[in-house]
């Protein structure tokens, strides 16, 4: 995404924040999409610790992912939906993702919603593609000199490139000129 020379930089049209939820940890991966395509601007964790309360666990994503917000102007935020298993604990991971999503919508920025096989597929090909092949992938596609880690974190950028693809792909089907059947 970087200009030829010669050639201003465009600004972004959008900027993404990619959330994978969780109370002990939360991924976070930013993209910046312009017409030059996804560029990376930043990735990580917010980490509570075990120990705390759950509120002020809760607090604590709060106040991170709202620094976030605000020091990238975020315009969507795209969140991996909760699958279920009897080993889950649903409860702590619910609450994480409804304060997580609080923090980061409330200035107006979109939400949007994908399941983790529709976030591997719009990155690899396959709804089946493994973590390695998932990550490898953000890799490549993001230009980044080697796997993001932790785990988290790059699960959340596979989920900002999922919306990125969609809304490119949004773009195409309402250009002037373009059949949809």
């Amino acid at each position: 995404m970087k200009p030829e020379s010669g050639e201003a930089a465009q600004p972004p049209n959008r900027i993404i924040l990619g959330i994978d939820p969780g109370l002990a940890t939360l991924g976070y991966g930013l993209v910046a999409v312009s017409d030059r395509g996804p560029e990376h601007l930043d990735h990580g964790c917010v980490l509570t610790r075990p120990t705390a309360s759950l509120p002020d666990r809760l607090r604590t994503i709060f106040d991170q992912l709202t620094v976030l917000r605000e020091r990238y102007a975020v315009t969507d935020v795209a969140m991996e939906s909760l699958y279920y298993t009897r080993r889950l604990t649903a409860r702590g991971i619910g609450e994480a993702r409804g304060v997580a999503v609080l923090s980061v919508v409330a200035t107006g920025s979109g939400f949007y919603e994908y399941a983790p096989t529709a976030v591997k597929e719009s990155v690899t090909g396959s709804g089946a593609a493994k973590k390695r092949q998932v990550q490898e992938m953000v890799r490549l596609m993001l230009n980044l000199a080697q796997v993001p880690s932790p785990d988290d974190a790059a699960d959340a950028l596979a989920i900002a490139l999922c919306h990125a693809r969609r809304l490119d792909l949004e773009r195409i089907v309402q250009a002037e000129g373009t059949v949809a059947f």
